[in-house]
């Protein structure tokens, strides 16, 4: 006599031979079953159990690591194509903001690059120390190379406070600084009308800015090295001079002699822009206001 062959019993392993629960079809009434939650566009994913308390329902809810529970459901933002010619962020140029320019718009110098950059200002000392100030404003590392440390001293300890943002170097006595993306430095060269060549030099994410309070023999070699030109109110035989070495039109030519305090012509052998640089009260306290001569 051959034995009945039993009903396989399927479900997850090690569970309950319990009454199972319809997943379609029909229900045990014939009529066809429905699903125990329906999703909606506010769906938590937590199926509600009813007959437990508040803390058994919090408690059976799933865990997420590191996530909560499932938020409200929203469409994804969506621009169609012609809209997207209204959608604009304003962006500019990261670095420091020198001044202002024609349109009163920020005049940025990008100092902290990937590469190396070398600044070469014809100009007075309340801009280079204004230019010193802001960059240490924006989190590089400033090295001030002088001759003439006095002038530099009550900025450097107002700039660092308990902090060494700013540091004074005699002429030739820079060391190695590690400039890196995370911890990018500027130098700052004031070593008179003849600087003997630095011994510490441009490098990517370390620029250096050389001050010359009027052309000097060294300005040719420093025009032809320097990445940018500023060039404050100077002699009508200097600005001739530039004219030719930076190839100025006239307009620009005949303007440098006649220059405010405070402005700036920047210029490379194609680019220039003029920019007016105007002190905030906490500059104007420690450098006074804006003057070409020192």
């Amino acid at each position: 006599m051959s034995t009945p062959m039993m009903p396989r019993q399927t479900g997850m392993p090690g569970a309950g031979l319990g009454r199972q629960q319809p997943q379609g079809g029909l229900g045990q009434d014939g009529e066809p079953a429905q699903p125990r939650h329906v999703a909606t566009a506010t769906d938590t994913g937590v199926i509600p159990v009813f007959g437990q308390s508040d803390e058994q329902e919090q408690a059976a809810r799933p865990r997420r690591p590191g996530f909560g529970l499932r938020g409200p459901r929203h469409l994804r933002h969506r621009v169609a194509v012609e809209q997207l010619g209204a959608i604009g962020v304003p962006l500019g140029d990261d670095g420091v903001v020198i001044g202002t320019d024609a349109q009163r718009q920020p005049a940025v110098l990008g100092l902290s690059r990937r590469t190396a950059y070398d600044v070469l200002l014809i100009g007075g000392l309340w801009t280079a120390q204004v230019l010193a100030l802001r960059a240490a404003g924006t989190g590089a590392r400033v090295a001030v190379e002088t001759g003439r440390a006095h002038v530099w001293t009550s900025l450097v300890r107002a700039a660092g406070a308990e902090q060494q943002c700013m540091t004074l170097y005699d002429v030739g006595h820079v060391p190695s600084l590690g400039p890196s993306v995370s911890s990018p430095v500027v130098i700052i060269r004031d070593c008179g009308m003849k600087p003997p060549r630095g011994r510490v030099t441009s490098a990517p994410w370390q620029s250096v800015v050389t001050l010359l309070p009027y052309l000097s023999p060294a300005a040719p070699r420093l025009l032809q090295t320097s990445s940018l030109v500023g060039i404050q109110r100077v002699s009508p035989e200097e600005s001739s001079h530039l004219a030719r070495t930076m190839r100025l039109p006239r307009e620009e030519t005949d303007a440098l002699p006649t220059l405010g305090d405070g402005v700036t012509l920047w210029c490379t052998r194609k680019d220039r822009y003029y920019s007016l640089t105007q002190p905030t009260d906490v500059e104007a306290g420690l450098l006074g206001n804006a003057r070409r001569l020192d």
